[in-house]
């Protein structure tokens, strides 16, 4: 029988109503598993009205009470790791290893959101005038929404709802309909946490649902992560319908390898940068650029790592890669590397035709590895979302630096140099809103922000650390002026002597 996802409404699961489903694949084999409902409007309508409902009371909840409930959930998340882990890996295909670090990079956000208390400390002047005091407050800003992607369908959620919720508002998240299953066990763990009902609502569906939430005029703000051309639609669709938006697009992640760099390092760094998790992820290094004369003995380092990475079901603890989302993903990642020599590439690995014994259905794709790539190829212009590394050859420093600052996307970056010099010349003058030093993924910790620069977002903040929390709060600045308690009206004693 096959299983079907509903909607978690109210604090409890509604079934579709819509008549609508859409189907979740094991990309291990190709099989459809699940049926998730997709909403109509009238079911995201329902869910926003529970968020604003809940939000009467949440919103005036005290800090203690939220953080008690955010400290509950992350010991079931804790607890229930693995169970999350598993429905990650039947959905999405990553190996067990991979969806385990996705779970241990959102609790790095629930930890964040359960000292909010800090987070949301006001400011006080005293004595700006003559018995004016001054004051700086944030508060909550109502029902906010998240839309979030197929390749971290646990962590980026996290990302966003448990800052939203600890600062007071409530949230309504719309997870892809690829993956959607983790989206739904969150919601359960909220609930046994003790989150009030309406407080955090999932709802699934394709573009109808979107566009009802980036429509609907008790959303105040909306978060989302997800390739460029959709997070441009999604801010400048609810920004003209006068909501509050960050959304993280689309990136092309260059790592920059000078002379002096540890090859061995670098060449270890750039397999599991860009071949870890398939390659699906915004952080993926796909261009690597060699200045100088080590490129030869940097792509053959790579190639002789990229060739031993074992590939397999995401549930076999031997497999180090697994499959792609989807099929249709697959076969679009396979006309980069087919198209690629015709573009001036050299190919040096080419994995388009490998498929898993025993698991021939799956949306299997292998390593490839493309060599003295002009600027020009589809491959190093486009985000292929797949385990293509592109190498690219300059001649100096400032070449490479060029090269990089001349991509439409800003995500991330890196360098690998064993000058010190050269690093900070590199971080301070290359175009991208995370920057690694000999750290290929430099996605920050919780308590920094994380977002790019360019193409790669659209809105004024990042996401999660001190911009998350300015994101979904607003502030408020409040002027004071008492008059002494000495100067009370004739025949009212408080007590205060007259003769101050």
């Amino acid at each position: 029988m096959t299983k079907i996802v509903n909607h978690w409404i109210g604090g409890k699961t509604a079934e579709g109503a819509s008549g609508t489903y859409g189907p979740v694949t094991d990309p291990a084999t190709g099989e459809v598993t699940t049926k998730v409902a997709f909403a109509s409007v009238e079911e995201v309508d329902a869910a926003v009205a529970a968020a604003k409902e809940a939000y009467l009371s949440w919103g005036q909840s005290s800090l203690a009470a939220r953080t008690t409930v955010l400290f509950k959930f992350r010991a079931l998340l804790d607890a229930h790791r693995d169970e999350i882990a598993e429905l990650i890996t039947a959905e999405h295909g990553k190996v067990h290893s991979d969806a385990l670090g996705e779970v241990a990079r959102g609790l790095e956000i629930v930890d964040l959101a359960c000292g909010i208390s800090v987070q949301l400390k006001g400011e006080l002047s005293t004595q700006v005038a003559s018995r004016v005091d001054v004051s700086s407050i944030r508060q909550p800003l109502g029902v906010v929404a998240g839309i979030t992607p197929f390749n971290f369908p646990a962590m980026v959620p996290m990302w966003m709802f448990p800052l939203a919720i600890a600062c007071g508002n409530t949230f309504v998240l719309k997870p892809s309909e690829k993956d959607p299953s983790a989206a739904v066990r969150l919601a359960e763990l909220l609930a046994e946490a003790g989150l009030p009902d309406g407080v955090f609502n999932v709802v699934h569906g394709d573009k109808l649902a979107v566009d009802r939430l980036l429509a609907h005029p008790d959303v105040k703000a909306v978060s989302f992560v997800g390739s460029t051309p959709i997070a441009r639609y999604i801010h400048t669709t609810a920004s003209a319908n006068g909501k509050r938006v960050q959304a993280l697009g689309g990136a092309k992640n260059h790592m920059l390898v000078l002379p002096d760099a540890d090859l061995d390092a670098a060449a270890d760094a750039a397999v599991s940068a860009a071949y870890g998790s398939a390659g699906e992820r915004c952080m993926a290094i796909s261009a690597v650029v060699a200045v100088g004369a080590i490129g030869d003995t940097l792509v053959e380092k790579i190639r002789e790592r990229a060739e031993k990475i074992k590939i397999g079901p995401g549930s076999d603890p031997a497999s180090e890669m697994g499959p792609l989302i989807t099929k249709a993903h697959r076969d679009k990642v396979a006309g980069y590397v087919a198209g690629a020599a015709d573009e001036g590439a050299e190919v040096v690995l080419d994995g388009t035709g490998y498929t898993v014994d025993g698991h021939e259905g799956g949306h299997w794709i292998g390593i490839s590895l493309l060599d003295k790539v002009p600027t020009s190829a589809r491959a190093y212009q486009d985000e292929i979302f797949g385990p293509v590394l592109c190498v690219l050859r300059t001649e100096t420093y400032e070449e490479a630096l060029d090269l990089i600052n001349s991509s439409p996307f800003g995500n991330g970056t890196a360098i690998f140099t064993r000058d010190g010099g050269a690093a900070r010349r590199f971080q301070l003058e290359v175009e991208a809103g995370m920057v690694g030093v000999n750290v290929p993924i430099p996605v920050p910790v919780g308590y920094h922000s994380f977002g790019g620069w360019k193409d790669s977002l659209f809105g004024d903040h990042h996401i999660y650390g001190n911009d998350g929390t300015h994101f979904y709060t607003r502030g408020k600045v409040v002027t004071t002026r008492w008059p002494d308690p000495a100067d009370a009206p004739t025949g009212v004693d408080l007590g205060f002597p007259r003769n101050h």
